[in-house]
């Protein structure tokens, strides 16, 4: 009968684009939701007006908060 051989513990994890080795799903699901904050400009503020303006025109901290959060779990459960 064969024996199963110990697994080799020189084999190196697989790493991220950082250098990093092995990164947890709720890592991964932050980066996806920075990602796509960026790219769909969730939470920048617009300005009203050119030039000098005192007021920034934007939904309120709360709304942008709770998609925030929104987000992140639905990039949770994408990367389960």
């Amino acid at each position: 009968m064969a024996e199963l051989e110990p697994p080799n513990s020189n084999v190196p994890e697989a790493a991220d684009a950082k250098g990093g080795v092995g990164r947890s799903k709720d890592e991964v699901a932050l980066e996806l939701m920075k990602f796509i904050a960026v790219q769909a400009g969730i939470g920048k503020p617009t300005a009203t007006g050119a030039g000098f303006s005192a007021k920034v025109a934007g939904r309120p901290t709360e709304e942008t908060v709770e998609e925030l959060l929104s987000l992140f779990d639905r990039c949770r459960k994408a990367v389960s």
